[in-house]
């Protein structure tokens, strides 16, 4: 059975730049942003950062704070027995992180990326997701994520990664760390 990462930070953190190291070594990626994003397409909302929260906390509301992780476990659980490793791009909530650990047990490791929040906010400036928005947006975005339980994903995971330097410097980070797995 292969191990699962589960990738937790705060908006522009360096998730999707972790995802990428891995993507490129042949590591599957279960991305749950992309669920959310898939949602918005599948009801044919116009994207916009206030679209996205909005549904994200929807579905947590009508379904429960687990809902991505109860979805997203059977595809992992199929992929495990093919996969050395397999990366879940975007925990947010501690709800997520139980449902992970109950159907994963010690297959599982969180890993944090932690990055201050002015380098995460020009870091939303530069790449201009649909998702991103403004000052402002980025604080409402922040505070509804550390209401789901973010900041103690962070705080408690298993391997914290510090992302406040060259991309060059975060890959080769990223590698030593998952050499030494």
């Amino acid at each position: 059975m292969g191990r699962v990462l589960a990738v937790c930070g705060m908006p522009a953190s360096g998730k999707g730049e972790f995802a990428a190291i891995l993507r490129d070594r042949g590591i599957p990626i279960l991305s749950m942003g992309d669920m959310i994003r898939e949602e918005v397409r599948r009801r044919q909302l116009q994207e916009s950062p206030e679209i996205f929260g909005e549904i994200a906390s929807q579905l947590r509301h009508e379904f429960g704070e687990e809902v991505l992780a109860s979805r997203l476990t059977e595809s992992i659980l199929n992929l495990q027995p093919h996969h050395a490793l397999i990366l879940i791009e975007g925990m947010r909530g501690t709800a997520e992180l139980e449902v992970f650990r109950t159907h994963l047990k010690s297959d599982l490791i969180v890993v944090g990326i932690h990055a201050h929040k002015e380098t995460r906010f020009s870091r939303v400036l530069k790449r201009k997701r649909s998702e991103d928005g403004n000052r402002s947006q980025f604080e409402i975005r922040e505070n509804r994520e550390i209401g789901w339980g973010l900041e103690t994903l962070i705080q408690n995971a298993d391997k914290i990664l510090e992302n406040e330097s060259t991309i060059e410097e975060f890959t080769n980070e990223v590698l030593a760390w998952l050499n030494a797995l």
